[in-house]
């Protein structure tokens, strides 16, 4: 029973990301909002059938659709919502494509998880949905005894749907240029990362005094459990990770990092245990990590990081040349790092004596964004002063311990006589 207990705790990793996973695809808002249309579809159809129970009734103006005029509107609706919807993916597909040509293709992740993008594709597809629902109930009278049969009100709510879908349709042209804004981009790839850290600070912030890293035992790991499968570390389940390590006396190094790649050979976790480990307690920890094919910003702060470095990167290159859009950049980087260094206590070691990893540090922060800037901004006078000025603001208010890793960086960008 324990060992089910640990398989079915470790697995958890796996749910986060799938849960992670849909909440960023472009495709699970729309399938819901066109479920959400069958939904309405059937609630009409019962209030059109129950018209005469309902408190309050329509004047008859509005209810004297005959079978032909309601099923010509339907059909209107339908086909223009659809080719609207056409029109609308292909702007969206040009917006992707200029983004990924010009920012970076690591990008595409954030035009895809818009939500504006989402609610209106759905809107759109639920109100076709709807439409071809409703148009089905539509009977005419014929001599075979099947009396004639318009549903009024689902035909009202096709006709109140279809003017959401016009506003719909203003809103997103005015939302697809503003998604493909450069300054747009880097503040929302900035404002993410430091609510990211942020965050990553709260979950380690303690008002109980830490107890600080056991240490290892003086031997080499007992076990070594290698990747089961190759790809990139998307999602690690600390806290059960450590729920395990706690529950079976085990000392736990994990040697790769989210964001790593792994091959079939890489070592991922290292294990000091009492008894040797069951192929079950091997399965549950290589359980606790989930591995996709790209990276992404989950658990994963310096990617973001990685992200404003190549909009940097791509914003001075000679065929671009827009120092303005690489400061921009420079100073999301600079917010993020004051971040980390004066909310609260800063970037601290988290609180898990029995499970060892290379967290999240400033210096580690640090070294994803400026110093790896530095090749594209020396050459510009304009970028370079405004690099030495955040640089000069970081340090003053920065921890102690991280003001000598700022001063050396702004040395190292001051070019040698």
């Amino acid at each position: 029973m324990a060992n089910k207990t640990r398989l079915g705790l470790g697995k958890r990793a796996y749910i986060l990301k799938l849960v992670q996973d849909i909440r960023a695809s472009y495709w699970f808002l729309p399938s819901v909002l066109v479920f959400a249309g069958l939904g309405l579809a059937g609630v009409m159809g019962w209030i059109d059938t129950h018209a005469d129970d309902l408190p309050l009734g329509l004047p008859d103006t509005f209810v004297d659709t005959q079978a032909d005029g309601a099923r010509a509107t339907l059909s209107v609706i339908a086909q223009s919502i659809i080719g609207v919807t056409g029109v609308m993916f292909s702007m969206t597909l040009v917006a992707v494509s200029f983004a990924a040509g010009n920012f970076g293709p690591r990008l595409i992740g954030n035009f895809m998880r818009d939500r504006g993008n989402q609610w209106s594709l759905g809107i759109l597809i639920a109100t076709f949905v709807y439409a071809l629902v409703v148009l089905r109930t539509v009977q005419d009278g014929i001599d075979d005894g099947v009396a004639q049969y318009v549903p009024q009100y689902s035909l009202i709510m096709a006709v109140f749907l279809s003017l959401v879908c016009v506003f719909t349709l203003i809103y997103f042209i005015h939302h697809v240029p503003e998604t493909i804004n450069v300054t747009r981009i880097a503040a929302g790839i900035g404002l993410t990362l430091e609510d990211q850290i942020r965050t990553l600070i709260d979950d380690r912030d303690s008002d109980s005094p830490q107890e600080g890293p056991t240490a290892l035992p003086d031997r080499r790991p007992d076990s070594v459990i290698a990747a089961d499968t190759t790809g990139y570390i998307q999602t690690i389940n600390f806290t059960l990770l450590e729920k395990l390590a706690e529950d079976n006396n085990w000392f736990v190094t994990l040697e790769a990092a989210v964001g790593d790649f792994l091959t079939s050979t890489t070592e991922v976790f290292h294990v000091w245990s009492d008894d040797p480990l069951s192929d079950d307690d091997q399965t549950a920890l290589s359980a606790c990590y989930a591995v996709g094919i790209s990276k992404t910003e989950n658990q994963n702060p310096t990617f973001l990081g990685a992200q404003l470095v190549e909009m940097v990167a791509r914003a001075l290159s000679p065929g671009v040349n827009d120092p303005y859009t690489a400061i921009d950049c420079l100073n999301r980087m600079a917010a993020g790092l004051t971040v980390a260094s004066t909310y609260k206590k800063g970037l601290q070691a988290p609180d898990m004596p029995r499970v060892r990893f290379d967290h999240l540090t400033f210096k580690s922060l640090f070294a994803a964004t400026f110093p790896l800037c530095r090749q594209y901004i020396r050459p510009d006078a304009m970028v370079l002063a405004h690099a030495k000025t955040l640089l000069t603001n970081l340090a003053e208010v920065a921890q102690p311990d991280e003001r000598p890793l700022i001063e050396e960086e702004l040395e190292k960008l001051t070019p040698a006589d």
